[in-house]
C-alpha cells in the first residue's frame, strides 16, 4: 500500500528536510510505513494525526534518535541514517528542540539555559554569550527574567524561554514537539505568533507537532496528517481543511466517533455482561 500523500503543490520549493518512503517500528509495533514527506525550506509544516500516529517519531528521526528500518531521512540532502557520530552532531548543531513542556535545566538560571548550548558548542567568549543570549530572550519577550530560576516563571514562560535556547545556533531548523500543550489561550496565542515570527525574521524552518487545529492551522504554510503509518493528506491549510476523507474530517471536526473509533474493540456489551453474571 503506498502511503505517500497526495501532492496538492504544483512546483514544490527545495526540501531542507525530506523522508522517502520511511519504515520504522518500536519491536512488531509498525509505526510508519512508507511515508514520503517533503519540508520546504523557509516553511511553518504542521504535523497532526491521532496520538500514536509517529509525529514525535519523524522528529526522532530527522534528529537521528532513531534510524529507519527502511527508506531514507534526509537534511539539506543527506541521509541522516548513514551518518558516523561526527557528521550527525555536525547536523544536530543545525537543528535546534523545543521539547514538550520546555524541559528546562531545574537547576540553572534563565540566562544559563540559553547559554548552555552556546557554551557547549562555541568558542564565543563570555562577553558575546552574554550579548546572544539577552537577544534571544528579547526576541521572546524575556529578558527581563534572566536571573530567574525555571521554578520561578510560568508554564508560558518556561516554554518561551526554551524557544530563546533552541534558537541560541541559530538553528536551520527547528522542532517543536507540542508546544503549545498546557498553555492557557494568552500564552497558546503567544508562542504561536512567535513560532511564525521567529521562523520568518531568522529565515528558519519550523516543524510544528500539534493537536491544536486552530492556532497551527493559522500559522502553517503546509500541513501534514498522519494516519496508519503514512501521510494521509499534505497541502496547505485551506487544502487539508477541503479534504472529504473521513478521518480528516473526523480530526479536524473533533468528531468523537468515526475512522478512529470510540470504543476498543470488546466482546459485545450483551455477552460480556451476561458471562460476568455466570460467574
Amino acid at each position: 500500500m503506498d502511503h505517500a500523500a497526495p501532492s496538492l503543490e504544483t512546483t514544490p520549493p527545495p526540501a531542507l528536510v525530506e523522508l522517502r518512503a520511511v519504515d520504522f517500528g518500536y519491536g512488531e509495533r509498525k509505526v510508519l510505513r512508507d511515508l514520503s514527506i517533503r519540508i520546504p525550506r523557509g516553511s511553518v509544516t504542521a504535523l497532526m494525526g491521532a496520538s500514536g500516529g509517529g509525529k514525535t517519531t519523524v522528529l526522532r528521526l530527522i534528529g537521528g534518535q532513531q534510524r529507519a528500518q527502511g527508506g531514507a531521512t534526509l537534511f539539506d540532502g543527506q541521509d541522516v541514517g548513514a551518518m558516523d557520530s561526527a557528521a550527525l552532531y555536525a547536523a544536530r548543531r543545525r537543528m535546534g528542540m523545543l521539547f514538550q513542556f520546555g524541559a528546562l535545566f531545574t537547576d540553572l538560571s534563565v540566562f544559563d539555559n540559553v547559554a548552555f548550548a552556546l557554551r557547549e558548542h562555541t568558542d564565543l567568549p563570555e562577553a558575546l554569550i552574554r550579548d546572544v543570549v539577552l537577544m534571544k530572550l528579547d526576541a521572546v519577550g524575556l529578558r527581563g527574567a534572566r536571573d530567574l530560576m525555571p521554578a520561578e516563571v510560568s508554564g508560558g514562560m518556561a516554554r518561551r524561554i526554551a524557544l530563546a535556547r533552541a534558537i541560541a545556533l541559530d538553528p536551520e531548523l527547528v522542532m517543536y514537539d507540542e508546544p503549545f500543550a498546557g498553555l492557557d489561550p494568552i500564552s497558546l496565542g503567544i508562542s504561536a505568533r512567535l513560532i511564525r515570527r521567529l521562523n520568518d525574521a531568522l529565515g528558519m524552518t519550523s516543524i510544528v507537532v500539534s493537536h491544536n487545529v486552530d492556532e497551527t492551522f493559522a500559522i502553517a504554510d503546509q500541513v501534514v496528517i498522519l494516519a496508519d503509518g503514512g501521510a494521509l493528506v499534505q497541502g496547505s491549510p485551506q487544502a487539508v481543511r477541503a479534504s472529504q476523507d473521513p478521518l480528516v474530517q473526523q480530526f479536524l471536526g473533533q468528531i468523537e466517533d468515526g475512522p478512529v473509533h470510540f470504543h476498543y474493540p470488546a466482546p459485545a456489551a450483551e455477552q460480556d455482561y451476561s458471562a460476568g453474571a455466570r460467574r
